[in-house]
Order: C-alpha cells, then sequence, then structure tokens
C-alpha cells in the first residue's frame, strides 16, 4: 500500500470525515465530488476529506493538484470497495462519517440539513435519501430520535451506506466484508442496531449517478452471478445474526432479513428467468429456514410477493412475466 498525505489536519478532532472511495473513475467527476463537499458551510477544521484510491490504472493525483491541500490521498492495491472503506475507517480522525463513492456527490444546499441535525440533534445515525438528480432545497422538517431497531422494526432500511452519515463509535467492531457485492446489505442493517438515536429526513442530499459498466448494474453472466451468490451468503450470515440477538433487536434484523429475501427471490426471477434454477434457489432457502416468506404485515408489495412466490406453478408464471 503505498500513501500519500497532502495535508497535516490540526489536533482538534474534525466533527466529519468524508470518505472517498475511487477506481477509475473519470476525473471530472471526481472533481465534482470533491466541489461538493468543499463548498459545504464546514469550515476547514471541522471536516476531514479522505480519497481512498483502489489501485486505479489511473492515478487522480495530477488531475486533481488544486484540491490537494484539502484532502488526505490514500492509495492500497486493488482489493475492492469494502476494502477501501474499511482503510478510509481506520485512518480517519472525524467524529462522524460520511461515505461518498467517487462518481457520485452531495446536493450541497440539501445535504446542509443534515448537518443541521448533526449538530443540533447529537445522533448517531441522520438518514437521508438519495436522488438520480441535483436537488437544491431540503424539506422543511425531519423525525427523531428513535433508536436504529425501533426503526428497522417499523420501516423498510435502505441500505446503501452513502445513504446516511454516522458517529463513528457506533461502529465498535464492525467493518465491511472483502470481496462481495452488495456489501451494504450487511453493514448498514448491523450499524442501525447499534444506534440509539436515529434521526431520518426525506431530504434528497446525495447524487447517485449510475455507471452501467459497474459490477453492481453489469448484466454478464458472471456478473449477474456473483450479485445473486453474494446476496444469498449475506442472508444466510444475517439470519444466524438474528438467533444471538435479545427479541426486540431479533424483531428488527428478521424483518430486513424477510425483505431482503424477498429481493433475492425478485432478483433471480428478474435477472435470470431460470425457473428450473429458482426452484433450486428455493431449496436452499427452504433448507436454512428462509422459505416460506412469513406472513408478517411489512408492505403491500411484500404481501404480494409473498404470495405470487408461494407455489412452484406461480414461481414459474413469474419467471415468464418478469423476464
Amino acid at each position: 500500500m503505498q500513501t500519500l498525505q497532502t495535508h497535516t489536519l490540526t489536533s482538534d478532532q474534525p466533527l466529519i470525515s468524508f470518505i472517498i472511495t475511487y477506481y477509475d473513475i473519470p476525473t471530472n467527476m471526481l472533481r465534482e465530488c470533491l466541489e461538493s463537499i468543499i463548498t459545504l458551510s464546514l469550515s476547514h477544521h471541522e471536516r476531514e476529506i479522505l480519497l481512498i484510491d483502489d489501485g486505479s490504472a489511473h492515478n487522480p493525483i495530477d488531475d486533481i493538484k488544486d484540491y490537494l491541500p484539502q484532502l488526505t490521498y490514500i492509495r492500497q492495491n486493488h482489493q475492492g470497495l469494502s476494502v477501501a472503506r474499511n482503510l478510509g475507517i481506520e485512518a480517519c480522525k472525524g467524529q462522524y462519517i460520511q461515505f461518498v463513492d467517487a462518481d457520485d456527490m452531495l446536493n450541497t444546499p440539501v445535504y446542509e440539513q443534515c448537518l443541521d441535525i448533526m449538530k443540533k440533534g447529537d445522533p448517531d445515525i441522520v438518514l437521508f435519501r438519495l436522488s438520480d438528480k441535483q436537488e437544491a432545497t431540503p424539506p422543511s422538517d425531519y423525525d427523531g430520535p428513535m433508536e436504529g431497531a425501533e426503526y428497522m422494526r417499523h420501516y423498510n432500511l435502505r441500505s446503501s451506506a452513502c445513504g446516511y452519515l454516522f458517529r463513528k463509535r457506533t461502529l465498535v467492531n464492525l467493518r465491511f466484508t472483502p470481496g462481495i457485492v452488495h456489501e451494504d446489505e450487511e453493514f448498514t442493517p448491523q450499524l442501525f442496531l447499534r444506534a440509539e438515536s436515529v434521526y431520518t429526513t426525506e431530504a434528497k442530499a446525495y447524487y447517485y449517478r449510475r455507471r452501467e459498466q459497474s459490477i453492481t448494474h453489469g448484466d454478464s453472466k458472471s456478473q449477474v452471478q456473483k450479485r445473486l451468490n453474494d446476496t444469498r451468503d449475506v442472508l444466510y450470515r444475517l439470519a444466524e445474526r438474528c438467533d444471538t440477538l435479545p427479541t426486540a433487536d431479533r424483531e428488527a434484523l428478521q424483518r430486513r432479513v424477510d425483505q431482503l429475501t424477498m429481493d433475492y427471490l425478485y432478483n433471480v426471477i428478474k435477472q435470470t428467468g431460470d425457473a428450473q434454477y429458482l426452484e433450486q434457489c428455493v431449496e436452499e432457502l427452504t433448507a436454512h429456514g428462509l422459505f416460506p416468506l412469513p406472513d408478517r404485515p411489512y408492505t403491500h408489495k411484500y404481501a404480494i410477493f409473498r404470495r405470487a412466490c408461494a407455489t412452484p406453478k406461480r414461481r414459474k408464471l413469474l419467471c415468464k412475466l418478469l423476464k
């Protein structure tokens, strides 16, 4: 691993660390990402920006020279997003952490509301929304606080680790699992279970740019199979975790497991259209106690899908309809 530290912060602890993960992203996107952070109303000493380069073929340093005095650049051998984020966690000094992917950016005026909540409410987590558009106006209100487990028992959890800012000490020993896709699905629910104070806002504070060539959206057979296998394995690990928790936390995580199981089956149908493979997946889920989907009043969508995939005949029909 090579490390280049371009700016040394003062001994005072920054309020928030922005951990940007970078891997062969167009330079103009990276610059827009950095600009969206630097133009926030945080003073130089209130923020820390860490740019974690996951072994890109193109080193971005020469293209962002004007930003170097305001960030810390760390380069590692290519090991994937999870390892890059874990490195950022270990290196950062802020009281709070915000993950940002280098091809995305903050909706700066809207994100200011999240900073206000953080400063006034002393939360463990501030949960906001992602958008595929550049937004300019935040909502006027927000909700909270509530415990993370309480939130998970009553609401669908949005798993993206870029969709919230959180207090670093809430992590304890929690880290991302290396080598998997959709690592957020495993990380986020466990973080929420640790949180005693969660605030939520409908603010679309994060501008998400979809890139078709990324592994999370690629449609090659190997990419699809990788995503499905990783989601299945995350399901198994979270289900095992459920068995070790006290009742309230177990109910909270069980809701997430049930809905992630639904998402997994939907993606098997949508992305493969293979009824035989679907039956194999159902058989494996059944052996792990994850199928049939339990009859719980989570959402209308969940209730419909649970009934629609209840029998082999219905599942076969779904493969024809959704493929």
